[in-house]
């Protein structure tokens, strides 16, 4: 059985990686590109997205689902895998046929479209959902760093001003597509030749479109507002920069939590299978106190930090980017739970279903608050919209979810977190008023932050983290 410590901290690491690379490349490509070009990159990719939605139809994470649940026999794994890879390449094929039309009939930006055909195609390489199956997260992380470094020394060796626009976005498009090629190469090790003629493609149809009812209603709330945010700003992009630098900060928050769920998610399809119901529990008691644990704080903490860290890291231009980031700063405990119980429950659980209308109504909520609010208030118009739909997810999905994970759960293990939070939080804002200046600020408020979080979770007594404390000290002296 694979081990889910190795697979976080293999996961972590690459997460870790994730987090630091944009204090390295978005102050350049901020400058570089300006907030127009930002916003120009964003709403491309938010239109070839859809696309790639389309073409993946869901497989992905119905993929991981029916590896997890068939990966003691190569021989059943191997079929899945071919079953399923060939519906995906099928259909990626019929979208690309369509995105031509898209480009012959783009004024703006049809040469962008262009570039992005590659992320298009790299759909249907992408066989990351047979690994994450496997639970083989190592080979993910390798793939993924790798990628990861290759674009950011040809980001500083080739982008140099605004009219490297196109030159950007081809760039990206190309590491993703040969870094999914890449992955090709371990299969052998996995998977073996199995006769065209005993493939039952057809099977796997009607399960890839339960999965992918939530996976494009998800799309609606993630790239909709970016959309939209263009199409009622005008000539003017600088809101999508806004709040393409506003929400990705929030992402990278999230990352934290979502990976350990990714991870998750596999061991808990094997669970399902076996219908080993204690274990279960047990771990989703784990991962709700897991959320709570880093959830909290950081959706403070970036609230805390958002007014001295966006002068100095984005430049003067992207103030309005610290005003969205506190908004937007509940969405990683929001998404947080429901990504664990979307992930840990619901879709190894086999109620995909369920949660798929749960995220119809969430994306519809959604829409609706776009086309009243961003109008008015643009970035922040959407910024509100996507909060407001994604309470709405997650309140459901605790209905759904009210065998595994009860309010009083919760709130037994979040109260102590929460006060320690608005502690950290007055902590983090106080320390932002000193007389310090550029990145030694952020570090000095994250430093301080982190300090009076663990300080104020050791006087309350919270069980986690005397527990941990407890276990290193047993390996340190044995």
């Amino acid at each position: 059985m694979p081990s889910i410590r190795q697979n976080y901290t293999y996961n972590l690491m690459y997460q870790i990686l994730t987090l630091l690379t944009p204090f390295v490349t978005t102050p350049y490509i901020a400058r570089v590109l300006g907030s127009e070009g930002v916003g120009i990159q964003s709403y491309t990719a938010s239109v070839v997205q859809y696309f790639s939605v389309l073409a993946a139809l869901g497989t992905a994470s119905y993929g991981q689902r029916e590896i997890a649940r068939c990966r003691d026999s190569r021989e059943e794994r191997s079929r899945v895998f071919w079953e399923i890879e060939i519906l995906c390449a099928s259909t990626t094929a019929v979208c690309l046929a369509v995105w031509m039309l898209v480009i012959a009939f783009s004024s703006d930006y049809a040469p962008y479209y262009g570039a992005l055909t590659m992320t298009l195609l790299a759909v249907a390489f992408d066989v990351s959902w047979f690994f994450g199956g496997m639970e083989q997260y190592r080979l993910i992380v390798i793939r993924n760093t790798a990628i990861k470094l290759t674009g950011i020394v040809l980001m500083f060796l080739l982008v140099r001003d605004s009219g490297d626009l196109l030159l950007y976005i081809a760039m990206l498009a190309a590491t993703g597509l040969l870094g999914n090629i890449s992955m090709w190469g371990y299969l052998k090790d996995f998977v073996s030749p199995v006769p065209l003629s005993s493939l039952k493609i057809k099977r796997h149809l009607r399960e890839t479109v339960v999965y992918f009812v939530p996976t494009i209603a998800t799309s609606v709330y993630t790239i909709l507002d970016k959309t939209m945010i263009g199409w009622f700003s005008g000539s003017d992009k600088s809101q999508n920069g806004y709040y393409e630098y506003a929400t990705g900060f929030v992402n990278m928050a999230k990352i934290l939590i979502i990976s350990f769920n990714a991870v998750m998610s596999a061991r808990m399809s094997y669970l399902f299978a076996r219908e080993r119901r204690e274990e279960i529990r047990e771990r989703i008691g784990d991962s709700v106190d897991f959320v709570l644990l880093l959830g909290l704080p950081i959706a403070f903490g970036l609230a805390g930090i958002a007014d001295r860290f966006v002068p100095w890291f984005l430049g003067e231009q992207y103030g309005p980017v610290a005003g969205l980031m506190k908004l937007c700063s509940p969405l990683v405990l929001i998404v947080g739970f429901s990504d664990c119980m979307g992930s840990q429950i619901l879709t190894p659980g086999g109620q995909r279903a369920k949660s798929a209308k749960v995220i119809v109504a969430g994306a519809c909520v959604n829409g609706a608050l776009n086309l009243l609010l961003i109008p008015h208030f643009q970035a922040a118009g959407a910024a509100s919209a996507s909060i407001l739909a994604e309470m709405l997810i997650t309140g459901l999905y605790f209905v759904l979810c009210r065998d595994y994970i009860r309010p009083g759960m919760v709130f037994r293990r979040g109260w102590k977190r929460l006060l320690a939070s608005l502690v950290m939080a007055w902590a983090v804002t106080a320390a932002g008023n000193l007389p310090v200046n550029g990145p030694a600020v952020t570090f000095l408020q994250i430093g301080v932050g982190v300090l009076v979080y663990f300080a104020c979770l050791l006087l309350l007594r919270d069980r986690t983290v005397l527990a941990q404390i407890r276990k290193s000290a047993e390996k340190i002296f044995g």
